[in-house]
């Protein structure tokens, strides 16, 4: 829904304020549609029904994977494709995978949306209306529990590029019913956006930084951006914002057989994160063709050098692999 052109709605046909709080409200608690708001009267809702669309996104493909996980494709207004994912866990959790832009212009090498051509930002509400769309996926169940509880900004783009739509659309998402502390901005390291989110976000929302090597020259052929904005440059920022907030930086790293997963890697890795700062997530690769993933026993061994060095580490459990919804697989293709 987009937001101001509702604001904009309302003031022209001399509504009060609080109408657009109702509209929304039931937006954000999975109304599936204006005739749903029975305390909004009828005319409006007809006035509205023409004059704003309901999403500022058309559902053009979806799938859902196996392990339940559903991959949505999207198209903006002017045409551009965006994919998002939900996740959905055995313990009850359901997270959902979030686009930025449509495609990425930074064209790291292991990742398939960097292979696309890049559109453009999303705005606010466009990144709002991917999770509006699961909020109506997943009802609430019979404890009255909201159903999406945790969101991560993984998904095509570099989300700091677009920073000012990214935590607007964040600052709204406790409306649809995930707090900060269960949301998660992943950057590549584009250093103006995440000074900026030092310096300006006091929300508790949760960074993460896409490392995939801890050598200059490795990092900047897998992730040309580290030419750019070095990564000492950017661990010192993370440092930053640890010692401001008190929390970790989540590190994801994507294992690439024979490219960045031997234990040497690792060991490189150790020797420039604090335990008491970082905390890794191994991802295991999901093939988009120039690659292929690392064996379990590589990732194994890879995580006993960290254990071994008191890094905390976890390994990432891979979801809709089959749909190709997993960690670096979004490409909108169709």
């Amino acid at each position: 829904m987009d937001i101001e052109l509702l604001e904009s709605a309302m003031a022209a046909h001399d509504q009060p304020a609080y109408r657009t709080r109702q509209v929304w409200e039931w937006a954000a608690k999975g109304a599936a549609g204006y005739d749903a708001m029975t305390n909004v009267p009828a005319p409006l809702r007809h006035t509205l029904s023409d004059a704003v669309p309901f999403s500022t996104l058309t559902v053009t493909g979806e799938q859902q994977a196996k392990d339940g996980t559903v991959k949505t494709l999207f198209r903006t207004h002017d045409g551009h494709p965006v994919e998002a994912v939900l996740m959905r866990y055995r313990d009850g959790r359901r997270s959902i995978c979030v686009s930025s832009q449509s495609g990425c212009p930074l064209t790291c090498t292991f990742c398939a949306t960097g292979a696309m051509q890049f559109g453009r930002n999303l705005t606010a509400s466009e990144i709002l209306d991917q999770a509006l769309h699961f909020r109506r996926l997943e009802p609430i169940d019979n404890r009255g529990d909201a159903p999406l509880t945790n969101c991560v900004f993984m998904g095509m783009g570099e989300p700091f590029i677009n920073f000012d739509n990214v935590i607007a659309a964040a600052r709204r998402l406790p409306d649809v019913g995930i707090t900060p502390r269960r949301t998660t901005i992943s950057t590549v390291g584009w250093l103006p956006g995440l000074t900026r989110f030092i310096d300006e976000v006091d929300e508790p929302i949760r960074l993460a930084l896409s490392l995939h090597a801890a050598s200059p020259g490795l990092r900047s052929q897998l992730m040309p951006v580290n030419d750019r904005y070095p990564l000492p440059d950017v661990l010192a920022e993370c440092r930053r914002y640890v010692e401001l907030r008190g929390r970790k930086v989540y590190i994801e790293y994507v294992m690439l057989e024979g490219v960045n997963d031997a234990p040497r890697h690792a060991a490189e890795l150790a020797a420039i994160l604090d335990p008491r700062s970082f905390k890794v997530n191994l991802i295991p690769y999901n093939p988009t063709g120039m690659y292929g993933g690392s064996s379990r026993d590589a990732i194994a061994a890879f995580k006993h050098v960290l254990d071994r060095a008191r890094i905390p580490a976890t390994v990432r459990l891979t979801r809709g692999r089959d749909i190709a919804a997993a960690c670096g697989q979004l490409a909108a293709t169709r």
